[in-house]
């Protein structure tokens, strides 16, 4: 006897449906997440260890500024989707009553853009 019948599995199963898309691109954006992560260790390297004229020769090159801002586009994506999840896994109550999504998204989208100005205007602004 050779077993159970095993359908023969669907390698793009998550292509059938917008929100497994979603889900798949989400989970593929946490590799250039840690890129940016590696990448802001490397310039903290270069700034502490003497050597940021070589970081940032190498920072000026056209396949790293390319690799940079798909990463940028990539925590952009993770982080808004992200912030939108917390609703469902967090549940806020008051008063008894459960706190909408939107409001709880809300409150995460204003505190990201009000740190993320905060961040700017400091790294942006003249000596």
């Amino acid at each position: 006897m050779t077993g159970a019948y095993r359908p023969p599995r669907d390698r793009l199963w998550f292509a059938r449906s917008r929100h497994y898309a979603l889900f798949v691109l989400r989970e593929l954006t946490s590799v250039l997440v840690a890129w940016s992560i590696v990448f802001v260790l490397m310039l903290a390297d270069a700034v502490l260890g003497g050597s940021l004229r070589q970081f940032a020769a190498l920072a000026a090159q056209p396949w790293m500024i390319a690799i940079n801002v798909v990463a940028l586009a990539a925590t952009v994506f993770h982080t808004i989707t992200f912030l939108n999840l917390a609703p469902k896994a967090t549940v806020v109550r008051l008063d008894g009553r459960r706190v909408p999504a939107w409001m709880i998204q809300g409150g995460n989208h204003s505190a990201w853009i009000v740190v993320s100005l905060l961040i700017a205007y400091v790294i942006l602004r003249s000596p």
